[in-house]
């Protein structure tokens, strides 16, 4: 048995013990919203109707060769449909993303009336069934004109255009939407756009393998990215603020990718790249939003790669949201020793070897890979309520990604959400002001990695029916009686999905 077989089911026993009680809906907080999620390009389609122009998104699905979002789930004409969908389902809240290229074609410049109107009635159609819309500002799909003219989110230009893109939304949305995310899993962002490696919003050359990331152009890209992202959100944040919130009475928020973390081994060594991992996945956006800085070991680390706040820009970040959205699917254990990497050999060497630079000099941190471990996210919450004084938390995505196939028993799947939704309850009975839950993802979608192939919805859809026809699994049904109070969850199901985690972890 392999060391972390040993130590995975260990915290698997011990950490899950706490979800054996029984629970329903009823236990969380009366202004607890469930709901479910999508993104535009992933669902909409309609690409070039009416008006929408091409984003870095769809530059980069076609540029790959592979499938693309032209016409995904075609949200764009179906949505009364799919919005009777959540209805039925119980869904209180539905998290969506706005289309910059379908609201402003250009990037900048004059409205387009039709994609304005789209969103206007699919806000209105959310309402008229008691749902909540919690939108996205910006989700991967930067106005392919913009990334041409400056490279997109290493430029402070980005900042300009991107407050006046929100400030439509705002304007013309914000009697009716109450829930903003500013933009998503913004460190993901950061260093899978602009990083060497993963190429999310736009295509880049395959990295070479040999790259020196101490004098790498994408070693410093990152960073910029990532601060001209902060100081966008907070541009976007200050504007709502100021022009919009004490009318509307809307939340803003911000979001990140946030991984569960544990040490390899119960070794100082693996316990100190744990926490050096933390401020790395993190703390490097949180700090900066809690504190207004930058990690010190991060500052440490990057010298004059990382980019500098002013005292006024440290101003308008710190403080400059009212709840953190964050995105989970997985937990990772943490190691100072090398291991066989478990990542994709075109992944960001340069942000992973920076992760190690500040605290080991020899070596390089490892992880391995755990899908399903409620109690990761558990760890995550109890990570935020302590080290960035616990601030309202919203989960925007979290899911188990399954092969599309017309199977409707995704058993898998339900046993998933039951174990998170569980640990989150745990975490609130601890303290941690999560407010909200929204499964990833409502309906299978075009998914950037896997495209078709590897799907999460609760519904299923059959790509290969003119139709686009929708079918709902056995976890939309889970979903539903759990809404209503007709399902409980119970200690034999935990029971059960301890069994299953433990079985899982024999390497």
């Amino acid at each position: 048995m392999k060391p972390f077989t040993l130590v995975s089911i260990i915290l698997v026993i011990v950490l899950a013990a706490s979800y054996i009680d029984a629970f329903t809906r009823n236990n969380f907080p009366k202004d607890f919203l469930f709901g479910a999620g999508t993104s535009a390009y992933q669902w909409e389609g309609a690409s070039d109707e009416d008006g929408r122009t091409i984003s870095g998104w769809d530059f980069l699905s076609h540029c790959s060769n592979g499938s693309n979002g032209d016409i995904a789930c075609d949200g764009y004409h179906k949505y009364k449909e799919d919005v009777k969908l959540m209805a039925e389902m119980g869904l209180e809240a539905f998290r969506f993303s706005i289309s910059w290229t379908r609201l402003i074609p250009n990037g900048r410049g004059p409205i387009n009336p039709k994609g304005l109107l789209f969103y206007k009635n699919l806000i209105k159609e959310l309402r008229s069934h008691g749902i909540e819309p919690h939108v996205t500002l910006y989700h991967y799909d930067l106005p392919q004109p913009l990334e041409d003219e400056y490279g997109g989110w290493i430029n402070r230009r980005i900042i300009e255009d991107f407050t006046a893109f929100v400030d439509v939304c705002f304007r013309e949305f914000g009697e009716d939407v109450k829930l903003w995310t500013t933009i998503n899993e913004a460190t993901i962002l950061a260093f899978g756009s602009y990083g060497e490696g993963i190429t999310m919003g736009h295509c880049t050359p395959t990295p070479s393998k040999s790259i020196n990331c101490s004098t790498a152009d994408s070693s410093t890209k990152t960073y910029l990215a990532g601060h001209n992202i902060l100081l966008a959100h907070a541009s976007a944040s200050e504007l709502y603020k100021l022009k919009y919130k004490s009318k509307q009475r809307g939340s803003i928020g911000f979001s990140i990718y946030a991984v569960g973390l544990s040490p390899y081994t119960n070794s100082m060594e693996d316990e100190i790249a744990t926490q050096r991992a933390n401020t790395f996945f993190h703390g490097w956006m949180l700090k900066p939003l809690v504190f207004g800085d930058y990690p010190d070991e991060i500052k440490s680390a990057m010298g004059s790669r990382l980019p500098v706040f002013s005292e006024e820009e440290a101003k308008k970040v710190k403080g400059s949201y009212d709840f953190i959205g964050i995105i989970h699917y997985t937990t990772l254990f943490v190691t100072n020793r090398p291991l066989p990497s478990i990542y994709p050999t075109n992944i960001n060497k340069c942000f992973f070897k920076d992760m190690d630079a500040y605290m080991i000099t020899t070596g390089k941190s490892s992880f391995i890979e755990l899908e399903a471990t409620p109690w990761g996210l558990e760890g995550v919450l109890e990570y935020l309520k302590q080290n960035f004084n616990n601030p309202p938390i919203y989960i925007l995505e979290n899911g188990v990604s399954l092969k599309q196939d017309s199977s409707l028993q995704d058993t898998p799947r339900v046993e998933y959400i039951e174990g998170y939704i569980g640990a989150v309850l745990n975490a609130i009975k601890n303290g941690s002001d999560t407010r909200g839950y929204f499964v990833w993802s409502l309906m299978d979608l075009y998914e950037l990695f896997g495209g078709y192939m590897q799907t999460y919805g609760l519904y299923f859809v059959n790509f290969s029916d003119p139709g686009l026809k929708r079918s709902p699994r056995l976890s939309a049904s889970w979903y539903t009686g759990f809404l209503n109070g007709s399902i409980d969850v119970t200690s034999q199901d935990i029971t059960q999905l301890q069994s299953n985690f433990s079985g899982s972890y024999s390497l």
